[in-house]
C-alpha cells in the first residue's frame, strides 16, 4: 500500500481508540554512536577552508556521545515525533549526551514532557479522539466561513492516564480541514512522517528513568503555565517548581547531572533559594532581546543574573552571533556573557529547514546573520563560531548527529 500522509492521520486516528499502552522498558547504554549521513552531507556542502578540511579529516573518527550535544525536545524531532520515547532514543543513538524533557502539568497535577502546556492538538492525536477531544479547553472546530480550523487542548485539561493513551504525532496541523482527522496532517514537507505513525509519550519520571538507564545527563525545563495558577485554586508554581526538582530527588539523580531551565527568573530565583544543589546548576532561558530596542537591555540585564547567583544563561543562537564583512562573529552578547564568567548554552540548531530558504526568507534562529547563511554547510561555520567564538557549552539541537559530530571532531564535553 502507498503511504500518504492521509493515511498517516488516519491510523493516527484509529489508533486513539486504543486503551493506553505500558512504556516499553528501559533501554541499556548505548554503546554504537550512529549519526547517519546528515553530518557528511553538510560538510561537503560547505565552502573550501580550514574548517571544511578539519571536519574531514574526521568523517572517519568512531564517535562518543558528548554533553556539548543536548537534544532538543528528545533530539529528533526534525523526523521523530518531539518529546516521544522515540525521539529520544534516536537522539541518544545520535549521541545526545544530554537529554530534554519540557515538563507540564496534567489534571490530576502529574508532570509530563510536553512542550507547551497546550500544544496537544498539534502534538498528539487527541482532537481524533472525541471523548478526549470533548475534555479540550477549545475542542475542534473545522474550517468555515474564512477562518481556519483550530482547536486548545492542555495538558491540564485531561489526566495522566487520559494523556498516557495519545499518540505523539509532528507538530503540525492543517489549517484548511473539515475534521478531526484532517487536522492532524500539515507536517512541513523538510521533515517527515515516516516515523510517527504512533510515538510513546513520556511523562516526567519515566523520562528519568529512562535517561538514567541510558545513562546520560537530564535537562529539564519548566514550562511556563497556561492556566491560571495557582490551578484548581491551590496548586501554586512553587508547588510545581519543587515537584519538578523533587521527581530528581525521589530517583536518587544528584543534582550535578541535571541542568533544570526555565523562561521564569523567578523559578530560577526559587530553585537558588530552595533548592540550591540544583539551583546553580539551573539554566535561564533569556529571550528578554528580541528587537533591536530591547536588546541592549539583554546584554545590561547580564550583570544582574551574575549577581543573583545564576551561572548559566541561554538565549536563542541569534543572540549570540552576528555578521560582520561577510563573516560570522560573536556577538556582545556573547563577549559580555564570557567578561562576567557566565556559561552560555544555546537553541535551537536543526529547526529551521535547509538554509538556502533562510537565506532568502528569514528565519528567527538566523535573523542575525541571515545575509550570511547561504547553503546548509554554513551550518558548521556558524557552530564553529558558537564553540570557538562565543565559547558555548552546549547546544540544543533538533537532529543531535550534527551537533555530535563536530563534539567528537573538536573533542567537547565527550564521555
Amino acid at each position: 500500500m502507498k503511504f500518504t500522509t492521509s493515511s498517516l492521520v488516519a491510523g493516527l486516528a484509529a489508533v486513539g481508540h486504543v486503551s493506553a499502552k505500558p512504556c516499553p522498558s528501559n533501554p541499556k547504554p548505548i554503546k554504537q554512536i550512529e549519526l547517519g549521513p546528515r553530518p557528511y552531507y553538510l560538510i561537503n556542502n560547505m565552502t573550501d577552508g580550514p574548517l571544511k578540511s578539519k571536519l574531514q579529516s574526521c568523517t572517519e573518527t568512531s564517535m562518543k556521545p558528548s554533553r556539548w550535544s543536548i537534544g532538543h525536545r528528545g533530539g529528533a524531532c526534525m523526523q521523530f515525533p518531539e518529546h516521544s520515547k522515540e525521539s529520544n532514543l534516536a537522539g541518544a543513538r545520535m549521541g545526545a549526551g544530554v537529554l530534554e524533557c519540557d515538563v507540564s502539568f496534567t489534571k490530576d497535577r502529574q508532570l509530563v514532557c510536553r512542550h507547551s502546556q497546550c500544544d496537544l492538538h498539534t502534538t498528539t492525536n487527541i482532537v481524533a479522539i472525541p471523548a478526549l477531544n470533548a475534555k479540550c479547553t477549545q475542542p475542534f472546530q473545522p474550517a468555515a466561513n474564512g477562518k481556519p480550523a483550530s482547536a486548545t487542548c492542555c495538558t491540564s485539561d485531561i489526566t495522566l492516564a487520559e494523556y498516557k493513551s495519545l499518540c505523539a504525532k509532528m507538530d503540525s496541523s492543517n489549517p484548511a480541514a473539515t475534521t478531526p482527522t484532517d487536522y492532524l496532517g500539515g507536517t512541513p514537507n523538510w521533515r517527515t512522517d515516516l516515523y510517527a505513525t504512533c510515538g510513546t509519550v513520556m511523562d516526567h519520571k519515566e523520562h528519568i528513568a529512562m535517561v538514567e538507564s541510558l545513562g546520560l545527563h537530564h535537562t529539564p525545563e519548566l514550562k511556563a503555565p497556561m492556566v491560571k495558577m495557582p490551578f484548581q485554586g491551590d496548586y501554586t508554581q512553587q508547588m510545581y517548581a519543587q515537584q519538578f526538582i523533587d521527581n530528581y530527588k525521589k530517583a536518587g539523580v544528584p543534582a550535578s547531572r541535571v541542568l533544570s531551565q526555565s523562561f521564569e527568573y523567578g523559578d530560577i530565583l526559587y530553585w537558588l533559594k530552595a533548592e540550591p544543589e540544583f539551583g546553580k546548576n539551573a539554566v535561564f532561558l533569556d529571550e528578554s532581546g528580541d528587537t533591536p530596542e530591547t536588546y541592549a537591555g539583554a546584554i545590561k540585564n547580564l550583570t544582574l543574573y551574575v549577581k543573583d547567583g545564576v551561572k548559566t544563561v541561554a538565549p536563542p543562537m541569534n543572540y549570540l552571533v552576528e555578521s560582520k564583512n561577510g563573516a560570522i562573529v560573536p556577538s556582545e552578547y556573547a563577549k559580555r556573557a564570557n567578561e562576567l564568567g557566565l556559561k552560555i548554552i544555546t537553541w535551537s540548531l536543526e529547526r529551521s529547514g535547509p538554509l538556502a530558504a533562510v537565506h532568502a526568507k528569514g528565519n528567527y534562529y538566523y535573523s542575525s546573520i541571515q545575509d550570511v547563511v547561504k547553503q546548509d554547510g554554513d551550518m558548521y561555520t556558524l557552530l564553529d563560531v558558537l564553540y570557538r567564538g562565543a565559547n558555548v557549552t552546549g547546544i540544543f539541537s533538533d537532529w543531535s548527529s550534527t551537533v555530535t559530530f563536530y563534539a567528537n571532531c573538536f573533542k567537547v564535553g565527550l564521555f
